[in-house]
């Protein structure tokens, strides 16, 4: 299976972790002071939750 980067406006669904089954569309990549990539997802409805992006994979709409 190919690998898709994640990018600045990619609509995505989370896979793991505490918001598993929420989708929305990546906002505000970061790398933290660990040197994981972190995330702010916005759904559709405005709401924001930060997740890392591993939790995540690029979907179509």
């Amino acid at each position: 299976m190919k690998e898709i980067a994640l990018k600045d406006g990619d609509f995505c669904q989370v896979i793991f972790g505490t918001h598993k089954g929420k989708t929305g569309k990546a906002t505000d990549l970061n790398i933290s002071k660990t040197g994981h990539l972190t995330i702010t997802v916005v759904q559709e409805n405005g709401t924001r939750f930060k997740t890392l992006a591993k939790n995540v994979k690029v979907t179509m709409s």
